[in-house]
């Protein structure tokens, strides 16, 4: 231990930094596990037949899965999720609340994109008034939606949002509803429907591993280096007093 001698300041840091470096990366690699995982069953799924809304509600892993419905919008009550891009341009996704005639189940259902390129002005859509049949599909976000506050309860309609949260508007409407946005698929009643599944794929984890373990084995590296150096300093300084002092 003589011939190492890194410090305390150095040595507090490390304590501190290398175990949370090391475990952001292992956190990285098993977000990545999950997403491939992910994007494996979303694959699976969305290649299966559209199942009846009934069958869907009885489910216990809807996530995904592909759904027939038929039934009518709720106009009065749409909401318009901010912040979404497509090539570059700013827009919102329209959701409705869309009751099946089969089972009675109100489903919030996502529409598709919309390009808003002025805020001032509410961007505009059409709801079908008469009973309509549409494929959709079931998105269960990976983990939790992350916001630094909730949006705001408003009596004003449509109302703009930063995150879709279907129990929420289904208690503020006094209604049985389903627990999961449902992303309707390319048809009349869709806008641009073109998701991704996940907003960070699984390699883009990997990535950020790589670079956790890479920072980690930097400091490591470092304070290694600063100990044996301030050794060899601490060494050479002592020969040097010896020596003046005979």
């Amino acid at each position: 231990m003589k011939r190492f001698r890194p410090g305390v300041v150095p040595t507090v840091a490390v304590i501190l930094l290398l175990p949370l470096m090391v475990s952001l990366g292992f956190w990285q690699l098993g977000r990545g596990a999950e997403k491939t995982a992910l994007l494996a069953s979303y694959a699976e799924r969305r290649a299966a037949e559209p199942m009846a809304a009934a069958e869907l509600l009885h489910s216990a892993d809807p996530a995904f899965r592909r759904v027939h419905l038929h039934g009518r919008f709720d106009a009065a009550h749409s909401l318009l999720l901010d912040n979404r891009q497509r090539d570059g341009k700013v827009g919102v996704e329209l959701l409705q609340p869309f009751q099946d005639r089969r089972t009675g189940q109100w489903l919030l259902v996502n529409r598709g994109w919309l390009p808003w390129p002025d805020r001032r002005v509410v961007p505009q859509f059409a709801t079908p008034a008469d009973a309509v049949d549409l494929d959709a599909w079931v998105y269960v976000a990976p983990g939790a939606t992350f916001q630094l506050h909730a949006d705001p309860v408003s009596d004003v309609w449509p109302q703009t949002v930063t995150a879709v949260e279907p129990a929420r508007l289904w208690k503020t409407l006094e209604r049985d509803g389903f627990a999961y946005e449902v992303r309707a698929e390319t048809g009349p009643v869709s806008y641009r429907s073109d998701w991704p599944v996940v907003a960070m794929g699984p390699e883009k984890h990997l990535g950020y591993a790589v670079q956790w373990f890479a920072m980690a084995t930097a400091l490591l590296g470092l304070y290694l280096y600063l100990g044996w150096h301030n050794a060899k300093e601490k060494h050479h300084g002592s020969g040097h007093e010896s020596t003046q002092h005979v």
